[in-house]
């Protein structure tokens, strides 16, 4: 079992320094009025209403939680 939380623990942190690191470009795109270069959304959108910014949210949660459960089994 904590094999598995290890594992989950590692995958949401990359999936969270991916997601914000994405909305990090898309905000940069937005700032310098260029299209977005991830390719999250067509056109100059604010990055704040995007699915990126969404998704990183929800990875950002799940991460904390399960940061939580690892501190908890240790």
């Amino acid at each position: 079992m904590k094999k598995l939380i290890v594992t989950e623990f590692i995958l949401l942190l990359a999936g969270t320094l991916f997601a914000w690191t994405n909305l990090g470009i898309e905000m940069v795109d937005w700032l310098n009025a260029r299209t977005c270069s991830t390719g999250c959304v067509v056109g100059i959108v604010n990055p704040f209403y995007t699915p990126c910014f969404y998704g990183a949210i929800m990875f950002t949660i799940t991460f904390i939680i399960s940061a939580v459960i690892y501190k908890k089994t240790k």
